[in-house]
């Protein structure tokens, strides 16, 4: 049986566990409310680029010796960065708990050292020079860039060359000193662990971090409308992004918005498939829902051949306003509820799938549900959730970037 375990030490940092003694490994991450959406403009991507180097090393540690440790301790170890979080974590068997736990505390005190700095920027600009080649980021680097003009939800997780070339040390020692606060950290394991190890563990090892404020914009962002089409006559294909405003983090008709997003477009088997894929109009179509602090949006992707762009447009819009129009059917929310559920039930399988969900919810809405309880709210979903997701958020709101060969769409 699993038990939850919370407490706040004396500096600010939250510590919470999931135990599940039936469990053959632990999991353990620190989720930093920090991402590109709380960065200053001309510090796009300061976010990505400290995740880099938060791996170069400590007070007590090298870059060499971070890498070699966790191999030592035979972990699975990553860490990435989002528009709202960066979370490092890793995954150990049981008995390498107190070696995990000093591991990943001791970076989050990083040197920050020039060297290191320099030779990163250029392997981060090596990164955006990647990413520029492959259209499909780039399309959603500029969708949510005009979808949210104005407002930092719409910076780049990897920011620009112009930003990042730009960058000092001092800026991002700046930025670190200012995000990654006790306060704004939380410490999460899952599992199988010892709890009151840990706690003593970790409240020695932060005993000297001090703590401050580090707020955020709440405010949702006014968003964008209608269609706008950045001619590249070099690609083969047009992509289109899609994004309307939806349901966000701290609501309950997130549930429902879930449901709405799997049957309208699911890979397979949901609306815009039958509508685009299956008739060979696209080679891809899909549908998910976002959900950020206080604010959300549905996202949806389309790739198609130039010719056939404006009647994917036009289906496309058909299908979002009947949905709209007319809600899912019963049979199309069951359907969504269990392969929704199934994913979560699949994920929640292995301590390093429940440390990121327990992680997330906690991040964003201070609670904590057991799976099994996480599982029966989604299908407690009922059809006037459905109906009240889509008159508060109706699937019509969309805006279009459309990136390809082509001049216009409407």
């Amino acid at each position: 049986m699993t038990v939850f375990y919370h407490t706040r030490l004396e500096n600010g940092l939250t510590v919470i566990g999931e135990r599940n003694p039936a469990a053959q490994s632990m999991a353990a991450g620190y989720f930093v409310r920090t991402g590109a959406r709380d960065e200053p403009d001309a510090w796009e991507g300061v976010s990505h680029f400290l995740e880099h180097m938060m791996f170069k090393g400590t007070a007590r540690r090298s870059a060499a010796d971070v890498n070699r440790e966790f191999d030592e301790i035979g972990a699975q170890y990553n860490a990435f960065t989002s528009e709202e979080n960066t979370v490092y974590y890793g995954r150990v068997l049981p008995e390498f708990q107190g070696r995990l736990l000093d591991l990943l505390t001791d970076m989050m005190r990083p040197s920050l050292r020039e060297e290191d700095f320099a030779v990163e920027k250029k392997v981060i600009l090596e990164e955006i020079a990647r990413a520029e080649d492959m259209p499909i980021h780039v399309a959603y680097d500029a969708a949510r860039r005009r979808f949210y003009e104005g407002h930092p939800l719409g910076h780049r997780v990897l920011g620009t060359a112009e930003t990042i070339g730009r960058l000092t040390r001092e800026e991002m020692e700046s930025y670190f000193r200012q995000r990654y606060v006790p306060s704004n950290m939380t410490l999460v394991l899952t599992g199988r662990f010892d709890w009151e190890a840990a706690l003593a563990q970790v409240e020695a090892l932060t005993a000297g971090w001090e703590d401050r404020p580090a707020g955020r914009e709440l405010a949702r962002p006014k968003t964008q409308r209608g269609i706008v089409v950045q001619r590249e006559p070099k690609l083969k294909k047009v992509h289109l992004i899609w994004m309307i405003p939806g349901p966000s983090a701290q609501e309950e008709l997130r549930y429902a918005g879930g449901l709405v997003a799997s049957a309208v477009g699911d890979d397979v088997g949901s609306r815009l498939y039958w509508a685009l894929v299956d008739p060979g109009l696209a080679d891809a179509a899909s549908l998910s829902l976002d959900v950020e602090d206080h604010t959300g949006a549905y996202l949806g992707y389309v790739a198609c051949q130039p010719e056939d762009a404006p009647k994917v447009v036009e289906r496309m819009r058909h299908v979002l306003e009947e949905a709209t129009r007319t809600g899912l059917t019963a049979e199309e929310t069951e359907r969504a509820k269990q392969k929704v559920a199934s994913g979560q039930v699949i994920r929640s399988e292995t301590p390093m799938g429940r440390m990121m969900h327990v992680g997330m919810e906690w991040v964003y809405r201070r609670e904590y549900r057991p799976p099994d309880e996480a599982v029966d709210r989604l299908l407690r979903v009922g059809m006037e959730e459905i109906e009240a997701v889509l008159a508060a958020y109706p699937l019509t709101e969309a805006f279009c970037y459309a990136l390809g060969p082509i001049e216009r769409l409407d």
